[in-house]
């Protein structure tokens, strides 16, 4: 078990969340959301940054993914809690460069590839980029704008290893916001482990699709004889698959929602107090 020092007793969920996870889990075909990063420009262009958006999947609250039938392999106990919505992605994709690089002491890529930092620990832990994700539940015309900074959960998030920068980064900004709700038993709890389960949560198509070859490269280039195209995967210890495979943990600091419904119109627009540890809400109209 590593450590998630930092972590604090529970003062109740925050008060955007259960409106929010009734929203996406209930009223929405699929929980898709936009994301946006920040993809750094060529050296000498006018502006650092250009945005970068794209469709994810949410999966769930950090510590808390949902029950799965399908699952059998391990998992946490629900010893944690927290207000910090996941995704899963590919290393060899942009957004992994792009969250890498926009973080505290990153060095920006340019669209040729990743920089120094991500390239030093190209298969690790850690990130911090801001990021904006917006969910749009077209049920109900509602809304939601989760604002904040993404990190990376690797395979070296544990092991025997000593543990480098990126993974002590992940584990502390994290764990700030890790509410313990079985008291005693923290020590119990594994980031491996519920990296794991991240990863069997999937689908083996989605298992799968970590092998595929690189995202990016042209298709008449010769790609290594470890990626394939179309694999299931029942198991969960395939090599290439998790060695490409992250989780992504978003740590929200502003949070929106808008209803655009014409009876009901107005915006919420919650923001974390470092100093008080809770949210502060202002009302307005939309």
């Amino acid at each position: 078990m590593s450590s998630t020092a930092g972590a604090e007793a529970s003062k109740g969920p925050a008060p955007w969340k259960a409106a929010f996870l009734e929203d996406v889990n209930k009223h929405m075909d699929s929980p898709e959301f936009v994301l946006a990063t920040l993809h750094a420009t060529p050296e000498g262009s006018s502006t650092p940054y250009i945005p970068h958006a794209r469709f994810c999947i949410f999966r769930g609250m950090w510590g808390e993914l949902p029950e799965n039938k399908h699952y059998g392999g391990p998992k946490n106990e629900r010893i944690f809690e927290s207000e910090l919505p996941t995704f899963t992605t590919d290393v060899r994709m942009e957004k992994f460069g792009e969250i890498m690089e926009s973080s505290p002491g990153g060095k920006p890529a340019g669209r040729e590839g990743v920089g120094e930092k991500a390239q030093k620990q190209a298969w690790g832990s850690g990130g911090g980029g801001p990021v904006e994700a917006v969910f749009w539940v077209k049920e109900k015309q509602i809304q939601w704008r989760v604002k904040g900074e993404a990190f990376l959960v690797g395979p070296d998030v544990e092991g025997d290893k000593e543990e480098n920068s990126g993974v002590r980064t992940v584990k502390s900004e994290l764990a700030k916001r890790m509410h313990i709700v079985q008291h005693g038993k923290e020590g119990d709890w594994s980031w491996a482990t519920e990296l794991t389960h991240h990863f069997g949560n999937l689908s083996p198509g989605m298992r799968g699709s970590f092998k595929q070859p690189p995202p990016g490269q042209a298709r008449d280039k010769p790609y290594p004889d470890e990626n394939k195209m179309g694999e299931k995967l029942s198991g969960l210890d395939d090599a290439v698959a998790r060695k490409n495979f992250r989780v992504v943990v978003i740590r929200p600091e502003k949070v929106e929602e808008l209803n655009l419904d014409p009876e009901k119109a107005g915006r919420k627009k919650y923001t974390y107090n470092e100093e008080t540890k809770d949210w502060d809400l202002e009302e307005t109209w939309p």
